[in-house]
């Protein structure tokens, strides 16, 4: 079946070429009219900057949490609509899941949009951290930006195959719940990424470069202990603590970290621990997330870490049920279109600050645990680097990248220094700081698209890589076949 499946991608990829009739370079009339193309492009996104402006600040102020983006993922549905795309709503199982479309035929380009926000992170858009009341959510990710460029980019897309300009398809993907529940695993589950012939997506940072690095593989599931609850000082003895196995599995899982490859990441947080102390808890439970750069080594340690809360049950006199969260593949890098990506990123150029953002950035960057980097660098385009695998988060991009060709990049959207999930991050992403940057992202995005629908033979050589890159694996989502955890923020 391996074989087949690399035979009929390999097919396909010919077909497609030859079906196209592709010439190695574009005349010059080709290349003139292309570059007009942009041109016209970069000057409506320009003209829908102020709109997608307001549309980032309104989701950065709903501030929906994973699974929950009910009103974010309605403003850019609506707005998907009014711009003519045709929007099929709750894919994947997933309420807040969308796919809009526009066109027919081929290529097919799809780009991907997120908007959830992060738990314990209301900060107000000031330099100085100072929650808002009543809020328990931030945009300390950035996707609220993330989401808004990525609609507005397919919109700039639609408008040239409206004008018949290029001609093809293009998809835009509202993909839920990125932080944590694996939203896009249920999407590529369901077979929406079929037939798709190349994928952007983007990340809001505080440089802007393209990503040439992986992400890595992830696993993550909650650990539910049942004991005995009993009065903690007359009858101890009556008792059987739930609190006590998830200790016991803390203890024993970080006495593991020596005995695993380095690269490993293993955290956890104990998100039900009981209600009283002199009540021994008859309920516990502990949220883990396993990482590493290679998927199944990330599987292998998550399953050790099964075994020690297993072994905790047992010593400590309890039951466990464990309920898978998510789970992640590491990135699959396609060079061709980063290097295709970085060409755009380059002619977009990064962000500019004006004096008053300045004096906003430096005063932010003075709240940082390290030294931060000069405010200008903003500005600067990070050069394509070597690829590596060393990346430090995770993310459900990479099982997209796993059934089509993918490519991203992030863009300056933060004060050079600022660390994502955090408060500093909510605090630039409210601010003109913020949308700036993502205006740079739907450009280069933009860009890239009207490429991939003018290039055919990159679309064909990007495939190849793919199906080099991917050899004789036949993807699995690491969360096995649970339904979206659609509660898994409560």
């Amino acid at each position: 079946m391996k074989k087949v499946f690399v035979f009929c991608l390999l097919f396909a990829v010919n077909s497609y070429g030859q079906k196209k009739n592709i010439k190695q370079a574009p005349s010059n009339s080709a290349a003139i009219e292309l570059s007009g193309l942009k041109e016209s492009t970069l000057k409506f996104l320009d003209a829908s900057y102020l709109k997608d402006k307001q549309t980032a600040l309104q989701i950065w102020d709903y501030a929906e949490l994973g699974y929950k983006e009910t009103k974010s993922a309605a403003l850019h549905v609506q707005n998907l609509k009014d711009a003519g795309f045709t929007v099929e709503t709750g894919v994947a199982g997933i309420p807040t899941a969308f796919v809009a479309t526009y066109g027919s035929g081929s290529p097919v380009i799809g780009i991907l949009a997120e908007y959830d926000a992060l738990p314990g992170l209301a900060q107000e858009a000031i330099a100085e951290k100072k929650s808002i009341e009543g809020k328990v959510g931030g945009h300390g990710c950035g996707h609220h930006l993330f989401g808004t460029a990525s609609v507005s980019a397919g919109i700039a897309i639609k408008k040239l195959i409206e004008e018949k300009k290029i001609s093809g398809t293009i998809k835009v993907y509202g993909c839920p719940a990125e932080e944590g529940g694996s939203g896009k695993v249920y999407m590529v589950r369901e077979g929406l990424f079929n037939n798709v012939d190349a994928v952007i997506h983007w990340h809001p940072d505080d440089e802007n470069k393209v990503y040439m690095t992986s992400f890595i593989a992830n696993k993550s599931a909650k650990f539910k202990f049942y004991g005995i609850s009993s009065h903690a000082a007359m009858s101890p003895e009556n008792g059987r603590s739930s609190l006590d196995a998830v200790e016991a599995m803390n203890n024993m899982a970080n006495m593991m970290r020596e005995h695993i490859p380095q690269e490993t990441r293993i955290h956890y947080v104990i998100t039900n621990g009981g209600k009283a102390p002199n009540v021994v808890p008859d309920y516990a439970e502990v949220y883990y997330y396993i990482r590493h750069p290679k998927r199944e080594v990330t599987v292998d340690v998550f399953d050790r870490i099964t075994k020690a809360a297993e072994g905790a049950a047992l010593g400590t006199g309890t039951t466990m049920q464990y309920e898978i969260v998510g789970g992640t593949h590491d990135l699959l890098i396609n060079k061709t279109l980063a290097s295709l990506m970085q060409e755009n990123l380059e002619k977009v150029g990064g962000v500019v600050y004006t004096e008053e953002e300045k004096v906003f950035g430096k005063k932010l960057q003075a709240s940082f645990f390290n030294k931060a980097p000069a405010i200008e660098e903003a500005s600067t385009i990070q050069p394509l680097q070597k690829e590596t695998n060393a990346g430090g988060g995770s993310s459900d991009v990479s099982d997209v990248s796993y059934v089509v060709p993918t490519v991203g990049l992030e863009a300056a959207t933060w004060i050079p220094g600022t660390s994502a999930h955090s408060w500093q991050a909510v605090a630039s992403g409210g601010t003109e700081i913020g949308t700036k940057g993502m205006l740079v992202a739907s450009k280069t995005m933009a860009l890239t698209a009207i490429d991939l629908f003018s290039k055919p033979a990159v679309i064909v050589k990007a495939k190849e890589e793919f199906i080099k890159s991917i050899g004789d694996y036949k993807y699995k989502p690491l969360l096995g076949d649970r339904k979206p955890a659609l509660n898994y923020r409560d």
